[in-house]
């Protein structure tokens, strides 16, 4: 039987095993459980906006049913009827598409500059602090900065250089979608730098070494090597760009939202999309359903077949990208990039 030094060594090593293989147990019955939760929380908050809209009488005459939000829909007066909530559902997709365009290449040059191109020196790491620190500037000083940056200044300066006949009336000096998205944009621009850079990070930098040692230039090493192994990582904050950037109304009351558009912000014909047109949006509706609506018989179930179109909405958004990012992380694991 084995005593001494030796022996000590192993009973230390099986006593460690058998504390990381406990902690390695926790934290999967933490993670599951919180999933769980998560899957619960949702299912719960969905079946309660149904049951408030399709349900029937549920509280009652002060919260109405279905059928009384469906005569308001049907009956009503601007913004309370299907059209206007159809102008709402067409805004919130347009504007939340537009950041994402916006919003996606930004996000992958600053991340690929920071962590390529940039020397690592005390200013860097400023940038980098900054960045964490903008994630969590209130949406609001987005909408202040939007209003007068974008709006007065840059839009004010193209009507004068474009647009100056049509003056004082302004075309691009004023609140509009196309604004909307910008601010959007700068908004969720924090959260898809850091998940871009933090994917890069975890890369090997056998990939760098290996394609610099074929031959290839930095630009060709990022481009066709760093980029697509890091796909899912820009996927992934483009997801959590969206999340947010879709439920956002504090910045857009600012910029763009109003609270009944006559016509889309898109159409069928060049330009298709109409950059200087104010539009509607599922959660201001919500906010206006909530405070502005005549009480009465239907209100509150109105409330939640607006909230529902906004939630299904979030969901189909951040689904197509979950789905975008599976594939990708599929194709690259085949190439041996993951």
């Amino acid at each position: 039987m084995t005593s001494g030094p030796l022996s000590d060594f192993h009973g230390e090593g099986s006593v460690f095993a058998a504390w990381a293989l406990r902690r390695a147990g926790v934290m999967l019955w933490l993670t599951s459980g919180m999933a769980v939760s998560a899957i619960v929380l949702l299912i719960g908050m969905l079946g309660l906006l149904c049951w408030l809209a399709f349900a029937g009488d549920a509280f009652g005459a002060a919260a109405g049913h279905f059928p009384g939000a469906l005569a308001v829909l049907s009956q009503g007066e601007p913004p309370y009827t299907a059209e206007a909530l159809f102008s709402a559902i067409v805004g919130t997709i347009t504007v939340t598409l537009l950041m994402t365009l916006l919003v996606a290449p930004l996000g992958i040059l600053v991340a690929v500059y920071l962590h390529v191109y940039a020397r690592q020196h005390w200013y860097t790491d400023l940038v980098r602090i900054a960045i964490h620190n903008l994630a969590g500037v209130p949406s609001i000083i987005y909408g202040v900065f939007g209003l007068g940056f974008f709006v007065y200044w840059v839009g004010g300066g193209i009507d004068e250089l474009f647009f100056s006949d049509s003056l004082p009336r302004a075309t691009f000096g004023t609140p509009g979608i196309l604004w909307a998205a910008i601010t959007l944009a700068l908004l969720t621009l924090p959260t898809v730098i850091v998940s871009i850079e933090e994917g890069l990070l975890r890369l090997p930098a056998s990939l760098r070494e290996g394609s610099f040692a074929l031959g290839a230039t930095r630009f060709e090493t990022v481009v066709g090597v760093l980029l697509p192994a890091t796909m899912t990582s820009v996927v992934t904050g483009v997801i959590l760009a969206v999340a947010r950037a879709t439920g956002e109304v504090a910045p857009l009351m600012l910029v763009g939202v109003v609270k009944y558009a006559p016509s889309l912000p898109v159409s069928i014909e060049a330009p298709f999309i109409h950059l200087e047109q104010k539009f509607m949006h599922l959660g201001y509706l919500v906010y206006d359903l909530t405070l502005h609506a005549p009480a009465g018989n239907g209100r509150v179930a109105l409330i939640a077949v607006v909230a529902l179109s906004l939630v299904l909405v979030t969901m189909s958004l951040t689904t197509f990208a979950a789905v975008l990012r599976g594939r990708f992380r599929y194709q690259y694991a085949q190439e041996g990039l993951l």
